[in-house]
């Protein structure tokens, strides 16, 4: 009997092989570069299914990858000649407004959450892309616009249901499990497959957010000026900084804050001082609901582009980082392509680096260099850009890097991110995982 008809006997109609007319829409992750070929996608639609998927593939010997929201650039959710445990169709989200927290399963998005929770003005800490995954930001950070306010992702989660590797269901938390609660934020998906959150919640009616762009010369001031602003901000004023393609190609300096006080004055007082840094060509700073402030971002991701990333930890935005990022804006490869800097800062920063698996808790940025391409060019030009850009900030850079933001070949890097930490990363991975069954997960600790 084949592979596929164990398979099917084991999953039925969940599962999806190569021989199925949905399977080339099935396996698409959001980087179209991505062409590694999965024998099988299990689309499960509980931890049930799950825990099934994950003894079939034991069974039969196959490598087993996870793919949640499916905001995968580097491929980890998929390997070749492996099963997918796909938990795309697992989007359920569940309120609690009396007690202030929000679950959802393994496969929803911050839309799908926040959806859900915005209605009542309550908002939990995400990313900046509305469509990311909920688990895969969680389990290994979750930089974003309230984390000087709220902290990571990570920070603001409850507990977890996970199913293990041998497809056993355990619950993760501050009294259940406590050494898997650990190694869960941050240690991503090394340990089983997440397929419940429960998060606390913030009171969030509106955020004062939006983008201001600046023209090309003004750069270096730019930059200087939110190295002013960033190193006294309150936790309220969180500030993403970089470059973005402008109209004709350009890559133009901006600086998108979020205000998420309740000191409507304090936040237009804070946005004025970050206008005053040049003179913007695009000011579209305005209240908005938290959910429209990470749509502002959806527009940049297509999936249909090619893309690849590099990223860097750096302490501050010294002249020497600044000059770095603007040489690399100089030479963009494509109008698609950006850089992109997250601030580290407040809450986050208060957080005892022993108190969970992410260990950077000094304030810090963190570079993402995003090359991008349209199908039919080959990467060897933005490739070699990204690594250019990343070479140069090296010298200000700080060990290991965001494991989110690095790929496979970057794995190294990446457990350097964990610092005295990763010992005991490492202990748990050989106890929860001892024969790797979750090898493609962020990082590889094995």
């Amino acid at each position: 009997m084949s592979v596929t008809s164990v398979l099917r006997q084991r999953l039925g109609e969940r599962l999806v092989t190569t021989d199925d007319d949905g399977f080339a829409d099935a396996r698409k992750v959001w980087n179209a570069a991505v062409s590694t070929q999965p024998a099988g996608i299990a689309r499960c639609a509980d931890a049930a299914e799950v825990s099934r998927a994950v003894h079939a593939a034991r069974e039969l010997g196959l490598p087993l990858s996870v793919r949640a929201g499916g905001h995968d650039w580097a491929g980890r959710a998929l390997r070749d000649g492996g099963l997918v445990v796909d938990l795309t169709r697992m989007r359920g989200v569940r309120l609690d407004t009396a007690g202030r927290t929000v679950s959802v399963q393994g496969g929803a998005t911050a839309a799908d959450l926040l959806t859900v929770t915005a209605p009542h003005d309550l908002v939990t800490a995400t990313g900046v892309v509305s469509s990311v995954g909920m688990a895969g930001l969680t389990t290994v950070g979750g930089y974003g616009a309230l984390i000087g306010r709220h902290g990571l992702a990570l920070d603001n989660l409850l507990d977890a249901d996970v199913v293990l590797a041998d497809g056993t269901h355990v619950t993760a938390g501050p009294d259940d499990d406590k050494e898997l609660w650990w190694a869960l934020r941050g240690g991503g998906g090394n340990f089983g497959v997440v397929t419940r959150l429960r998060y606390r919640l913030h009171e969030l009616p509106v955020i004062l957010a939006g983008m201001l762009m600046f023209p090309v010369a003004e750069a270096a001031a730019v930059l200087a000026g939110y190295a002013e602003v960033v190193a006294e901000a309150p936790d309220e004023l969180t500030v993403m900084c970089g470059f973005l393609p402008g109209p004709d190609g350009r890559a133009l300096p901006f600086l998108c804050p979020f205000w998420s006080g309740t000191d409507r004055s304090a936040g237009k007082k804070a946005v004025d001082r970050l206008r005053s840094l040049g003179h913007p060509i695009v000011d579209q700073v305005v209240p908005m609901p938290y959910l429209g402030a990470l749509a502002m971002f959806d527009g940049n991701v297509s999936a249909e582009n090619h893309y690849l990333l590099r990223s860097r930890w750096f302490p501050e935005m010294s002249p020497a980082a600044a000059q770095a990022l603007i040489a690399g804006a100089d030479t963009l490869p494509s109008p698609y392509s950006a850089l992109i800097i997250n601030r580290f800062h407040g809450a986050a920063a208060r957080v005892d680096p022993d108190a969970t698996a992410f260990a950077l808790r000094t304030p810090h940025q963190v570079a993402e260099v995003i090359a991008v391409w349209p199908p039919g060019e080959t990467p060897d030009r933005p490739r070699a850009w990204a690594d250019s850009v990343v070479a140069a900030l090296d010298p200000v850079a700080l060990p290991g890097g965001y494991p989110n933001l690095l790929g496979p070949e970057e794995d190294e890097r990446a457990r350097a991110s964990y610092g005295p930490n990763l010992d005991r990363l490492l202990a748990a991975k050989r106890a929860y995982d001892p024969d790797n069954v979750f090898a493609s997960a962020v990082p590889a600790l094995l």
